[in-house]
């Protein structure tokens, strides 16, 4: 039985079907992780392998005129490119080969944090087991077997492959020229005044005059203000804001 202090604790043992993995780091943060499955896996190998096989068409065109010395050259560059193509993507492109890039997936760690060159490398040489028979039948097997679709050479090295999320845009503030807060602003004021500019465009003239006044009595602006302009006062704000938050 593992203790309590290890890293990472998966706070509830994800169910056959689930697709998400729940992670606790010490500071008391909850990683999130979405295991890829086999299906978004192999299309992700299949562009990889299909990158792979151009470039050595290529080499093999460019190289094929020096005769024997070409051809020692093409297996050198056949080595390096089946079994350093994977590592070096994953080690120096935060996890993502381009196959992996153009399928939103990437290789970390079991706890989440980036694959490192021991990790990689491992398993990357496992692949000639996942392969056999042919065509990666144990791999597939596995994966599929597998509660978080982990191949063998996943399992030996501790990775796993996921969804990389990507981070939300942040919405649009409204064209306004930036104007100096008149107080000093708390976090949270500073933060509603930018969530009221972000919120404008799904709000009536009505409702955002409205708010609007309910903002500007903290903010000591002059009572006698119409409702439009403290509109426009406060977007002004938000964007003056929006260079420091």
């Amino acid at each position: 039985m593992s203790s309590s202090q290890d890293w990472p604790r998966i706070a509830a043992q994800p169910a056959p079907l689930d697709t998400r993995i729940r992670m606790e780091t010490p500071e008391g943060i909850d990683l999130i992780l979405r295991p890829a499955g086999l299906l978004s896996r192999s299309l992700a190998f299949t562009i990889d392998l299909l990158i792979r096989g151009t470039l050595l068409a290529g080499l093999l065109f460019l190289l094929q005129a020096l005769g024997e010395f070409g051809t020692g050259l093409f297996l050198l560059a056949l080595f390096l490119i089946n079994w350093g193509y994977m590592v070096l993507f994953e080690v120096l492109h935060q996890g993502r080969t381009p196959g992996k890039q153009i399928m939103g997936l990437c290789v970390v760690h079991d706890d989440g944090t980036p694959v490192g060159w021991p990790a990689s490398v491992l398993r990357n040489l496992l692949r000639f087991v996942d392969m056999l028979p042919v065509g990666y039948c144990v791999g597939a097997f596995t994966c599929l077997y597998h509660p978080t679709f982990k191949r063998l050479g996943d399992l030996t090295a501790g990775t796993q492959v996921i969804y990389r999320d990507s981070l939300p845009e942040r919405p649009s503030l409204p064209d306004a020229t930036p104007v100096a807060t008149p107080l000093a602003l708390t976090l949270e004021e500073q933060r509603a005044i930018l969530a009221f500019a972000e919120r404008q465009t799904g709000l009536s003239p009505a409702r955002a005059q409205e708010l609007a006044a309910i903002l500007t009595e903290p903010l000591q602006m002059p009572s006698d203000i119409s409702p439009h302009a403290s509109v426009d006062q406060l977007n002004g704000m938000a964007r003056g804001l929006a260079g420091s938050i």
